[in-house]
């Protein structure tokens, strides 16, 4: 199945008198900002379709050279370490929440990194967690914390008070793979079907559902094609995909809903009775991979293996490396789709060999906003006016780092 093929495998479902229908059009041409005015239509059915030429603007999005916070550096004090973290956000007066996943616990600090408050811990009890996996944030501060096994929500009040526990029915064994709680309490939750296929001819599916606020399956958003995967003879037991492979993802928060693939420069966004409203498209010259491209790419897999600490080579890297693993033919233009607290749109580009591309940023509108380079860490969440990142010190703990962030919006205020 290929990534056209979903409009006619969209599901249209009513739930309380409410017509619920993805319906993906595929239409396009020009968008930015600084450059040529986007070019804006109106379908048939209503989709505002905005396409243009990110690479036209100067419009430039930066974080402050230094974060203005931390948390996690210290070892001596237990609410302020962290083992695994698997989720963080910020609440509407300033203070950020992270999830440990060892600890099995929530931890809310003030704009600071004042230790507040904790909720949670590992058992089987009412707000207690067996394995706390990521953290979405809803309206009114409402905070959705996924944990598994089964897959299920823990919801808590941002002062700690826990609301209900919203298991998934029917049951999924495993967490969510992207998706997110909408502000209406509506989650989106997506799980992959592995198509197995030893030869890498047959994508896996992307399954997208919808569950009502206690847990409920409402339907079937989409089934999206995402990556294939196969085997090679030097290691028939370790399954891969091929280099540069394009796949699907998805993102919710607040009303919107944005769903992209990595063979199109495309981003479809829904509003929250899952209806279709806009189509982001932009322009995205020279994504052929080249063998020069395989090259760097074996290259730098075989200097990364050389590096102190690392594990013993073995078969896994060697079918890895292997010429019988297919290369895709063009790179994908996306590797990560967000949606910001502020309601716009943030696509991670791919990076191809030895480049870091960076992310593209577009308004809510689906206009163009800006571009920013690659971060030093893995972004959690973006806001208006800030960035909150996973990161690291030397010693491998992890930490909790925001920035500021800067926007053409800022400058223009400042000036």
């Amino acid at each position: 199945m290929t990534w056209p093929d979903i409009k006619r495998d969209m599901c249209v479902f009513r739930r309380k008198g409410i017509a619920i229908a993805a319906l993906f059009t595929l239409l396009g041409a020009c968008a930015p900002e600084t450059a040529p005015e986007p070019t804006i239509a109106i379908d048939s059915a209503g989709v505002r379709i905005v396409a243009g030429d990110p690479t036209g603007s100067d419009a430039t999005c930066a974080i402050s050279e230094e974060p203005v916070l931390v948390i996690g550096e210290d070892e001596e004090d237990e609410t302020q370490w962290f083992s695994s973290i698997r989720g963080m956000g910020r609440l509407s007066d300033g203070s950020v929440v992270a999830v440990d996943r060892t600890s099995a616990e929530v931890r809310v600090y003030d704009d600071t990194g004042r230790h507040l408050r904790s909720m949670g811990r590992s058992g089987e009890g009412p707000g207690e967690f067996a394995n706390p996996y990521v953290l979405w944030i809803a309206a009114g501060d409402t905070l959705w914390v996924g944990d598994y096994r089964p897959w299920s929500y823990n919801v808590f009040t941002a002062q700690g008070e826990f609301v209900r526990r919203v298991t998934l029915m029917p049951v999924w064994p495993d967490p969510a793979r992207g998706g997110g709680v909408l502000d209406n309490g509506y989650s989106v939750n997506a799980r992959a079907e592995s198509a197995y296929n030893e030869d890498f001819t047959v994508a896996d599916t992307l399954v997208l559902e919808v569950h009502d606020p206690e847990g409920g399956l409402v339907g079937n958003l989409a089934r999206l094609p995402d990556r294939t995967s196969g085997t090679v003879s030097e290691a028939p037991n370790f399954w891969l995909f091929p280099l540069f492979q394009s796949f699907a993802r998805v993102d919710a928060r607040g009303s919107t809903i944005v769903l992209g693939h990595g063979s199109e420069t495309e981003v479809r966004v829904l509003d929250d009775e899952f209806n279709l409203r806009t189509i982001i498209r932009w322009s995205e010259p020279d994504r052929e991979v080249t063998p020069a491209d395989v090259r760097a790419w074996r290259e730098d897999y075989i200097e990364s293996r050389r590096q102190p600490g690392s594990r013993e080579w073995d078969e896994y890297d060697d079918a890895s490396l292997s010429d019988e693993r297919p290369v895709a033919d063009v790179f994908p233009p996306i590797s990560r789709i967000m949606i910001a607290r502020d309601g716009r749109i943030w696509v991670r580009q791919y990076d191809r060999p030895r480049e870091d591309r960076g992310w593209l940023a577009f308004g809510p509108d689906g206009e163009f906003f800006c571009h920013m380079a690659a971060l030093p860490a893995e972004v959690w969440e973006i806001g208006a006016d800030y960035v909150l990142l996973l990161s690291e010190t030397e010693l491998g703990i992890q930490t909790v780092e925001m920035y500021r962030l800067d926007t053409p919006d800022s400058v223009r205020s400042a000036g």
